[in-house]
């Protein structure tokens, strides 16, 4: 058995910090000390066998016992008589484990940002005790946030833009880079109706609290119109929703050369998709009524991207994302670094055993063929398969 030493005892008392215990203390007020620390100590046997070695081992427990107190107990040994020995190590006080990790001057800052945080934003003070280490990084950032959390007390919902947002010391790219932690604050902060809730992430964040955004804009190439080819045209989410136009075939890629270099197809557009966000098409009700491909990675996220794709357009058929277009590329497989490994329920009977293929490693660990990988001819036949009314020209 290995006895406690020193170092050890330290060691138990940076976990708490590590895990945010010891700033945690000092919003909620509720001291847990004094401590004990676990303190593996010398049994019978050993004193009596290694009585050299545990007195070395007690010696330097004292030497170093400037922010832990020892509790000893007498031992008595065969020849030596009676010894005190070690039998429990405390801290007794938050400062004095914080003096053990040497983090007094970090738990300084911390209580200032309580402090500020309980005159200004009470509401807060939950955060804080929840998440003190990732406050605590924030300290130098911690009174612009709060400023930005009063300002939108007293202008809920503005309607502006982020860069017509007027505080001291706070501009427009502090608050993207802080969105998340502000996303946070704010609900806690914010009352129920002046906050979106069907606007979720920091994506969404100027929709979620009000302010305007810069519209989205949905690009896409409308083929086998006359002088329509090879235009690549970007419009707004809104003027996307109110186009019509004479088309019966939609086609989604992800890969913006696979989107530029789309073979020429009757009464037809394709789109260049923006992975996972599809809810920019959720109004756009005429694309309903077309006949709608996706063309993905044959990877687990390619999957999970079509999986998400049909939650807003449910009739969305996958495209070149088959077990023969895998197979028939083998020369070109790649490797997906992080695979998707949900069950995704809005697969096909089998685009669903390819997924569980690709997720279960049947081929090799995370498959990925990418789709700019695929020769253009297997691309030109495919579209020449499609039945007769989605078949090129």
């Amino acid at each position: 058995m290995v006895w406690t030493s020193p170092l050890e005892l330290r060691a138990q008392v940076q976990r708490l910090w590590d895990q945010g215990v010891l700033l945690a203390e000092g919003v909620h007020g509720r001291s847990s000390f004094p401590r004990r620390l676990r303190l593996v100590t010398p049994s019978s046997g050993e004193l009596s066998d290694r009585f050299d070695e545990a007195r070395k081992w007690a010696e330097e427990l004292r030497r170093n016992a400037q922010h832990y107190r020892l509790e000893e107990r007498n031992v008595r040994h065969r020849v030596l008589g009676n010894n005190a020995v070690p039998d429990a190590a405390w801290v007794d006080s938050l400062d004095a484990a914080l003096a053990l990790i040497g983090k007094t001057k970090e738990a300084r800052h911390f209580a200032a940002q309580i402090d500020a945080t309980r005159q200004r934003q009470p509401l807060l003070l939950p955060w804080l005790e929840r998440r003190p280490m990732t406050a605590l990084a924030l300290a130098d950032a911690w009174d612009r946030l709060l400023a930005v959390v009063a300002w939108l007390q007293a202008h809920p919902r503005p309607g502006i833009y982020l860069r017509q947002v007027d505080i001291a010391g706070v501009d427009s790219k502090f608050i993207e880079t802080q969105r998340s932690v502000l996303s946070e604050l704010l609900d806690l902060a914010l009352p129920t109706e002046a906050i979106d809730t069907t606007a979720t992430g920091a994506s969404p964040f100027a929709r979620r609290y009000g302010f305007t955004d810069k519209p989205l804009r949905i690009r896409f190439r409308l083929l086998g119109e006359p002088g329509a080819y090879g235009r690549d045209i970007a419009i707004t989410q809104s003027a996307f929703e109110a186009l019509r136009l004479p088309v019966r075939r939609v086609f989604f890629t992800e890969n913006e050369i696979n989107f530029l270099a789309f073979p020429e197809v009757r009464d037809a557009m394709v789109i260049f998709g923006s992975g996972y966000g599809f809810e920019v098409l959720a109004q756009a009700a005429w694309l309903r009524d077309c006949h709608v491909f996706y063309w993905g990675d044959i990877d687990t996220h390619g999957f999970a991207i079509l999986d998400q794709l049909r939650s807003v357009l449910p009739h969305a058929e996958s495209l070149l994302m088959d077990r023969a277009t895998l197979l028939a590329h083998a020369d070109h497989w790649g490797e997906e670094p992080t695979p998707v490994l949900r069950d995704l329920p809005r697969l096909t009977h089998a685009e669903r055993a390819l997924f569980d293929d690709l997720r279960d490693n049947r081929y090799q660990a995370g498959l990925r063929l990418e789709q700019e990988r695929l020769a253009f001819g297997w691309v030109e036949a495919t579209l020449a398969a499609l039945p007769s009314d989605a078949c090129p020209t």
